[in-house]
């Protein structure tokens, strides 16, 4: 059962005429492309197909917003790198992701899918350097932890953690063996504003 009884698809937008309002708060989900964003999703709410899983890359093209509690939400951003579409797709992304990051006053707090067999891309930079402006906190998840071996799995994370700046957090995850899921949901909530069992 979900720890999250309200969670809830409330729409997809590809214009900034289709946000949904911009009121209470909200949690982005960015990464690039089959970097495991969708599972990542689906494990932290504890709801399959929460949000869609794909093998095929580049499968949300769209916005994607959910009700998380009455008053929270969580975003689904358009991945991005390997997606096979045309230029003019890419760059009316970049202008809608642009537009969302820059005027969302409802945005809280963005969760970066990194693969960790990957490390951080250039994508990831650029939107850690676009977060930093506007002063947005970033907790990156190392996704795909359990296809490494433990040591290098800790390596990359330490590595990773010395080239952040001290507003960005990481952690070692993996959907399929829901390692780290705790921590993520805890900075997720702490993000949202969300009270805890334990806080009352």
């Amino acid at each position: 059962m979900s720890q999250y009884p309200k969670a809830k698809f409330i729409l997809s937008a590809n214009d900034p005429k289709q946000f949904v309002g911009d009121l209470g708060a909200e949690v982005a989900f960015s990464g690039r492309s089959n970097s495991g964003k969708s599972s990542a999703i689906n494990v932290i709410v504890n709801i399959r197909q929460f949000a869609r899983t794909s093998k095929i890359p580049g499968r949300t093209q769209l916005i994607n917003f959910f009700n998380l509690t009455e008053e929270t939400r969580i975003v689904d951003l358009p991945g991005y790198g390997f997606a096979r579409v045309n230029a003019a797709t890419r760059d009316h992304w970049g202008r809608l992701l642009s537009h969302y990051c820059e005027n969302r006053q409802s945005l809280r707090g963005i969760f970066m899918i990194v693969d960790i067999r990957r490390g951080l891309s250039e994508y990831d930079r650029n939107m850690l350097f676009f977060a930093k402006l506007q002063s947005t906190p970033i907790h990156i998840l190392l996704t795909k932890a359990d296809k490494v071996k433990r040591r290098i799995a800790n390596e990359t994370l330490k590595n990773i953690e010395l080239e952040l700046e001290k507003s960005v957090t990481a952690q070692l995850f993996s959907s399929l063996k829901r390692q780290g899921l705790d921590q993520a949901r805890s900075v997720l909530e702490d993000f949202l504003n969300i009270k805890r069992p334990e806080d009352n």
